[in-house]
């Protein structure tokens, strides 16, 4: 496969947001505020994954969750850092795509867009299908694939009007989800110290009921490959920042804040979960009046706590949807742009967005929902969910890679001047790698683990197959800049 030229660097995704380059004369499009890129930093990963899934991995591995989600954590904190140190020094649209490109060659940028586009269409499904038949629940009157048409209009909508229409709905909706883990976190702590009216110090439910580790410290590291993919979309914050007034600071501060988030709001919030009820006790997560969240709140004796999480849940979905919109449809224009997708996609709005992404994406979200209420028992909606399952641990081992290769790249004094720097270079690079082919491993041995595994390789295969045919074209491509070069010099045109 073909290999990155040295003067690969010469072609970015987003000239005007890429560090070093001059950027392209071109009107002024309302880009992210600091404050944007903060509450996008920290309500991004936050969605029903931690809500209510995080009953799932507490019921299997015990007040041990905590070491699942700590791991898990600390492996997307290295990815974080990896791809940190690459942005930093060159904002980019499309991010860790354009960075295997340079890195490693087209078909590592191909492979890696089109899975993370993939990915994407999966997720906006999935929240437009949970977001429907959620209103549908509250008002009846209105079928639940119509609720999901019309939450997904809306959010096409604010998408489409500007970065900054993104950038402010996405500030509230985080605005929420940070707001209700913070009064969680303050609630739990006052009540598992005995400090909350009509409650007692609870602390010992750590190791009560079987002990800390009840199934064993094995099914603890088990547990990752479960709360690993609840960590994946913090990688929009570095998306994001790409398209904010200042994209170097908010890189820095995505990735530099991640540690914190982590441990705050999933380790903090499972911590409390597994101090404050017995983890024995937990009902599975059916819905969400079953949630962990929920039945803690119960504990607490604070009243309509169901209605307050079905609200809470129901923000994080539709904040999910907004941002998947947004992600899907700059990795599909960055895809675009570098020709390994039709070039009508990177038609842009007098703002600055890619609009006919956009729509694109939207109607591979679109088709997949009706599918699954159209035809609910044709697996296919099922293959769709399933099939992007590794698409996280993929990005990340493209992320470790890449970044190792780049860094092999850089002069000395090159890399005396990043910004924001990996450490331990290149030997964190191979824990990150072993750990996700460990979770691989892990995963293989679980029914649903191994779904997700072989329909995400049968997904990676028909991309591969489809490669020569792009490669083909990026070459006719590249034949004809060139003409267009030589016709311009000879013409005496700039």
């Amino acid at each position: 496969m073909n290999q990155p030229s040295e003067s690969s660097w010469e072609k970015p995704v987003s000239p005007a947001t890429s560090a070093g380059f001059v950027p392209v004369e071109r009107p002024q499009a309302k880009k992210l505020r600091s404050r944007h890129v903060t509450m996008i930093t920290l309500g991004g990963i936050i969605g029903a994954s931690l809500f209510v899934g995080s009953g799932n991995v507490i019921r299997a591995v015990g007040p041990a969750a905590v070491l699942s989600y700590l791991i898990g954590g600390l492996l997307v904190f290295l990815a974080m850092r990896m791809l940190g140190e690459m942005a930093a020094s060159r904002p980019a649209i499309g991010s860790f795509m354009e960075y295997a490109r340079v890195g490693l060659g087209n078909w590592a940028a191909y492979l890696v867009g089109w899975l993370y586009w993939y990915f994407w269409v999966g997720v906006l499904a999935y929240e437009a299908v949970l977001g429907g038949e959620t209103m549908a629940s509250w008002f009846p009157a209105v079928p639940s694939w119509a609720w999901s048409l019309i939450l997904i209009g809306i959010f096409v909508g604010t998408n489409i009007i500007s970065v900054r229409a993104f950038g402010e709905v996405e500030f509230w909706l985080a605005s929420v989800k940070v707001l209700a883990i913070v009064v969680f976190l303050g609630a739990g702590l006052l009540f598992a110290f005995g400090l909350w009216p009509n409650s007692e110090v609870s602390v010992s439910n750590l190791w009560e009921h079987g002990g800390f580790a009840p199934n064993g410290y094995g099914v603890a590291f088990t547990g990752v490959a479960l709360v690993i993919f609840s960590y994946f979309g913090t990688e929009i914050a570095v998306m994001a920042s790409a398209e904010s007034e200042d994209p170097a600071k908010g890189i820095r501060q995505a990735t530099s804040t991640i540690i914190w988030r982590i441990l705050l709001f999933f380790v903090g919030s499972v911590l409390i979960i597994v101090t404050v009820v017995p983890w024995n006790e937990l009902p599975a997560p059916t819905d969400v009046a079953n949630a962990p969240f929920t039945y803690a709140l119960e504990q607490f004796g604070i009243p309509g706590a169901s209605i307050i999480m079905q609200l809470v849940i129901f923000t994080a979905v539709i904040s999910v949807l907004n941002s998947g919109l947004y992600s899907a449809s700059r990795m599909f224009s960055a895809l675009a742009e570098q020709g390994f997708a039709p070039k009508i996609m990177t038609k842009k709005s007098k703002n600055g967005v890619p609009v006919m992404a956009l729509l694109a994406s939207t109607s591979g979200g679109l088709i997949a929902t009706l599918v699954n209420f159209l035809t609910p028992g044709s697996g296919i909606f099922d293959f769709i969910m399933n099939s992007a399952g590794l698409v996280a641990l993929l990005v990340y081992v493209f992320i470790a890679v890449t970044q190792w290769r780049l860094r092999q790249k850089m002069t000395p004094e090159e890399v005396a001047n990043l910004k924001l720097k990996m450490w331990l270079h290149p030997w964190l690079n191979i824990l990150l790698i072993a750990c996700i082919a460990a979770v691989i491993v892990v995963m293989m041995f679980s029914e649903g683990g191994r779904t997700q595994v072989w329909t995400s390789l049968i997904a990676t295969g028909v991309l591969v197959l489809f490669w020569p045919l792009v490669r083909r074209n990026l070459k006719r491509r590249k034949a004809a800049e060139a003409a267009d070069s030589v016709s311009d010099t000879l013409s005496g045109r700039p």
